[in-house]
């Protein structure tokens, strides 16, 4: 046996013999922890007694990526918590990292987000017009940056630097603050630039513009988001919170940095 799988035994064995639990009971815990040491190993925690707050906060949203209903999700949270709280009282550890941990309400669901395949297979246009380019691009930047509708709807040309790959972001409040643009999406707009001159009315700035060369709307945006989904084969519904959210997801999933992404989404 493994440290990490004689620290969960020694709690299903408090649970079995001084709490008297049912097998059925028991059996439960122990699915539901494995879940937990499953997440553990994902981020590289060997021993699950120095699982961090912060790494613990994320384990709701795992459960939710990985399709689990809210009720099963706070179960494993239920368990995880009573699990850590034996530790504690065996003064293994000195906070419990679960504690304020909450799943989300079953009539409140997380936001949808798309797996790194399908945020893929979205952004895969092969362009056949001057407007494919721009909405290449507008997907590319929504899910590099994490971008609201608003806000990408409200892009200038001056707000993206391409040699520094970044761009200032105006949100909400007017309140600004500087993301990375990842180098596909670099790639896109730059793309989409080289033929957006032709296209556009004079002294216009938005960087992304209809036919008519002024300023494309969120209505408008939100709507190419949708053809392209159904273009490209994804079966479902996506609009551009959910690339947002996409986005966040998928970044937490590599980094674990919790207020990073945070400070990126604005």
């Amino acid at each position: 046996m493994t440290g990490k799988d004689n620290l969960v035994s020694a709690f299903l064995d408090y649970l079995r013999y001084e709490r008297r639990f049912s097998t059925h009971t028991v059996a439960a815990y122990e699915r539901d922890l494995a879940r937990l040491v499953a997440f553990a190993a994902e981020r590289g925690v060997s021993n699950l007694l120095k699982l961090a707050p912060a790494q613990a906060r994320l384990f709701p949203a795992r459960l939710h990526h990985a399709g689990l209903a809210s009720r099963s999700i706070s179960r494993s949270l239920s368990a995880a918590r009573s699990c850590y709280r034996y530790w504690l009282r065996e003064k293994r550890i000195k906070v419990n990292p679960f504690e304020g941990v909450s799943a989300p309400r079953g009539q409140r669901k997380l936001p949808s987000t798309l797996n790194i395949e399908q945020a893929a297979q979205l952004v895969a246009i092969k362009p056949r017009s001057d407007l494919d380019y721009r909405d290449r691009a507008i997907l590319e930047l929504f899910y590099s940056s994490g971008l609201r509708l608003s806000e990408l709807a409200g892009t200038d040309l001056k707000d993206i630097d391409l040699a520094t790959c970044t761009i200032v972001i105006t949100g909400k409040g007017g309140k600004t603050r500087v993301a990375p643009v990842g180098r596909y999406a670099i790639k896109a707009i730059t793309d989409w630039l080289e033929r957006r001159e032709a296209l556009a009315k004079p002294e216009e700035v938005a960087v992304f513009i209809g036919r008519q060369g002024s300023r494309l709307g969120p209505r408008a945006i939100q709507k190419r988001v949708q053809v392209w989904a159904a273009r490209q084969g994804l079966g479902r519904s996506v609009h551009p919170h959910m690339l947002r959210h996409s986005f966040a997801s998928h970044l937490l999933e590599s980094s674990s940095d919790l207020r990073a992404v945070q400070e990126l989404l604005g």
